[in-house]
């Protein structure tokens, strides 16, 4: 029996991030910001608020960002006094909410995904029976203590949260050479994609990952889980987004910015799911 708040949320913070260079030139993906916080923090928040609260950040390229940003937390959001002569600082008081457990893990420069998560867990994993995983792009308003729940009742090694792929494209059916239906920006509610949060058993973590630095999650490890049939996918036809353009940023920025964020709790009407410990059914 595991405890939601107990439950490690392992993620992906150490991409190049390449597609959306103009960005990430000098911080990593993760740490490029929606309103007035980074990305990473706005993941954060939607898996606090379905009680979950330990984090291990797999951290590479430009992690001393990231290391900055959380060591500084307390200070930047909050009134303070530093004697410059001594150092000594006194925080007045903690004027945000975080009750987050973050740990920032590095796991090297140009290790790649399942090998971030192969080091990374065989510190941090502990004594913990299933961990969530996601990247550090991602954005959804899906219920991830549903999820965690889903996962834990069918019993395999792995969950997948699907989603629908978005359309960037209008699209036009034919008879002949005469157009029958034009769909602008149709919705494919028949195809489902990997959204990007994960849940797994600790048997995936030893038995499916490799320490390597050339090991890729989304190949082998997943692929071989979903060959042994060890994979199910929960559906999710909500909002769902990733972060891999300028165009991407500036459009999550632009949903923020209207208050009409899918992903904030405002947005939602909630602040926070109640969480109790969960346990597979019998």
């Amino acid at each position: 029996m595991q405890h939601i708040a107990q439950t490690p949320v392992f993620i992906l913070c150490g991409g190049l991030g390449t597609r959306i260079k103009e960005e990430t030139e000098f911080k990593p993906k993760p740490m490029v910001p929606i309103g007035h916080h980074p990305i990473l923090w706005h993941i954060m928040r939607s898996y606090r608020r379905c009680g979950f609260r330990k984090f291990i950040l797999c951290t590479g390229f430009k992690s001393e960002v990231i290391k900055t940003y959380f060591l500084n937390y307390a200070s930047m959001n909050s009134d303070f006094t530093v004697d410059l002569k001594t150092n000594h600082l006194t925080v007045h008081s903690i004027d945000h909410d975080e009750d987050w457990d973050v740990t920032v893990a590095y796991t090297g420069e140009n290790t790649m995904t399942g090998g971030r998560l192969a080091i990374a867990a065989e510190k941090y994993l502990g004594d913990a029976e299933h961990a969530a995983v996601t990247y550090g792009d991602g954005l959804t308003n899906a219920n991830l203590k549903a999820v965690f729940e889903f996962h834990l009742e069918h019993g395999k090694l792995g969950s997948v949260l699907g989603v629908n792929p978005p359309s960037r494209f209008g699209e036009i059916r034919l008879s002949g050479n005469d157009v029958i239906e034009f769909s602008e920006k149709p919705e494919f509610t028949e195809k489902w994609i990997n959204g990007g949060f994960f849940f797994f058993k600790r048997n995936f973590f030893t038995h499916y990952l490799s320490k390597h630095e050339g090991c890729v999650l989304e190949k082998n490890p997943l692929v071989k889980l979903a060959e042994d049939r060890q994979l199910n996918m929960y559906k999710h036809a909500g909002f769902w987004a990733c972060m891999d353009t300028q165009r991407d940023r500036d459009h999550l920025n632009q949903l923020w910015a209207s208050g009409q964020a899918p992903w904030a709790p405002s947005f939602l009407g909630v602040e926070t799911i109640e969480c109790p410990t969960l346990s597979k059914k019998p």
